[in-house]
């Protein structure tokens, strides 16, 4: 089953993104500062991190910096998840080594477009030969989108 750790120091953003993604069947594992989020990379290895930017300890920039230095975690996809949404702030996330880059509130179709962007080519590879998930992906896509 695919991983997902939400590092987020607010506690109704950590709970949204959770029922958002527990909901599609993914696991979630959860940090509330920068220093846990670099801890749970290590102990849990999950397969996706969803990073808010402006967390205590340390901010997402500096864990995203720490993630790619380390070989054994460099290549892990990690989306930021930041209220800034100021003209040129998604390219400045992006450019500092960030996989995606979502805006809040977090937008449940977004979020799905992401995941499916980052995790949907492992999930492919890792789908059963006669099954085609390219249905299922679709599925979730809409799955997200209909509480809008």
């Amino acid at each position: 089953m695919t991983k997902i750790l939400i590092a987020e120091d607010n506690a109704v953003n950590r709970e949204l993104l959770r029922e958002l993604l527990e909901m599609r069947g993914y696991t979630v594992v959860e940090a509330c500062d920068g220093e846990e989020a670099l801890r749970m990379v290590e102990q849990t290895q999950p397969d996706l991190l969803l990073l808010d930017i402006g967390m205590p300890v340390l901010d997402g920039f500096a864990v995203v910096r720490k993630i790619r230095e380390n070989p054994r975690f460099a290549s892990l996809p990690v989306v930021a998840v930041t209220a800034y949404a100021m003209q040129g702030d998604r390219e400045k996330i992006l450019n500092s080594k960030f996989d995606g880059y979502l805006s809040k509130p977090v937008n449940a179709r977004a979020l799905a477009e992401e995941l499916e962007r980052l995790l949907g080519k492992r999930e492919n590879r890792e789908a059963p030969p006669n099954q085609s998930h390219e249905g299922h992906a679709s599925g979730k896509t809409r799955a997200a989108g209909s509480g809008e």
